[in-house]
């Protein structure tokens, strides 16, 4: 699996199911608060939208919300479970993955980010932002 989009650069991937929302909430807050320089980490949300039941139309004012609140990182829809077809995430979950600047999976996780997973991650894209 690789992301080319953000080569260049350490990435953290967030494939969510809006009803998972809360499995990321506080992670994201935290995310934010870092402020990591944009030329060296980049931060991707992609919605599930085949994974619940809330219409489209609701999550798109939502997550324009979300971008407006959280500038640095691009939010996508994924209409179709492309990226639980073709990369075999796990559905109606959280995944967060981490990319390192060559575009190659160095971290993943399925479910709730808890704290002691938040200072895995945060010390992967330190070092991975060095």
């Amino acid at each position: 699996m690789e992301l080319n989009h953000a080569q260049g650069k350490t990435s953290l991937l967030l494939y969510v199911d809006p009803d998972k929302k809360d499995d990321t909430e506080t992670f994201v807050e935290k995310l934010n608060a870092q402020n990591y320089p944009s030329d060296k980490f980049s931060s991707i949300a992609i919605i599930n939208l085949k994974a619940t039941w809330l219409p489209n139309f609701a999550i798109g004012k939502k997550l324009k919300e979300k971008q407006e609140h959280f500038p640095n990182t691009l939010y996508v829809k994924d209409e179709t479970k492309h990226l639980v077809k073709e990369w075999d995430l796990a559905d109606d979950s959280a995944n967060t993955l981490i990319f390192n600047k060559e575009g190659k999976v160095i971290y993943s996780h399925v479910g709730e980010i808890k704290e002691d997973e938040m200072k895995k991650i945060f010390s992967i894209i330190e070092e991975g932002i060095k």
